[in-house]
């Protein structure tokens, strides 16, 4: 489950309390947040028991070294996976990528995982051409965990895994569903079934 920065982080941590037994990691992708307030933000989840291995910050590699969670999630402007990797071996390493040849940089710079999307036409990227499943497959061959993201539902999630994809990451279909509970629920019975 991935964060949308769009909500105050004490009703993201309500949702994240329900949720987190059914999640592999609950990604906070908080752009406009400063270290401070990232910083807050983990501590706020820790005193609700969300456990630290579930935990990944996005960019912000100071942050998640301090607060000793599970990784970090790099993007283009990140610092480079293999100087990350270097100084803090502890910080499981995402890479956000939008093609193979992402994939295969991200890959040889030591990523331990990539997140690949926008899969289909997604809410969060109105207007742009989604990267497909083809792609997608591609990447897979490549030999690290691919994460999909964009536009995932449950009922297309059996196709992501169909492509070769590890497993999915959402956003909106989870934050922004009536039931986020039960959202969850319904997208792990797909993966199950996929």
């Amino acid at each position: 489950m991935i964060s949308n920065g769009k909500m105050p982080i004490e009703q993201l941590c309500e949702i994240v309390m329900d949720i987190h037994p059914y999640v592999t990691a609950i990604h906070l992708r908080e752009k406009q947040r400063s270290a401070r307030d990232l910083f807050q933000a983990v501590e706020l989840l820790t005193k609700k028991n969300i456990p630290l291995s579930k935990i990944i910050i996005n960019d912000r590699v100071d942050v998640a070294f301090v607060t000793s969670v599970r990784g970090v999630q790099l993007a283009f402007h990140s610092l480079d996976a293999d100087l990350v990797k270097e100084n803090f071996p502890q910080l499981m390493l995402g890479s956000s990528i939008h093609s193979y040849e992402e994939g295969e940089k991200a890959k040889e710079k030591g990523a331990d995982y990539l997140l690949f999307g926008h899969v289909f036409p997604s809410q969060s990227k109105p207007g742009k051409t989604p990267k497909g499943l083809e792609e997608l497959s591609r990447l897979t061959q490549l030999y690290i965990p691919v994460i999909a993201i964009g536009g995932i539902t449950p009922e297309n999630t059996g196709q992501v895994l169909q492509a070769g994809a590890k497993g999915i990451a959402v956003m909106s279909g989870v934050l922004e569903a009536s039931d986020p509970l039960s959202a969850v629920k319904t997208y792990i019975h797909a993966l199950e079934e996929g």
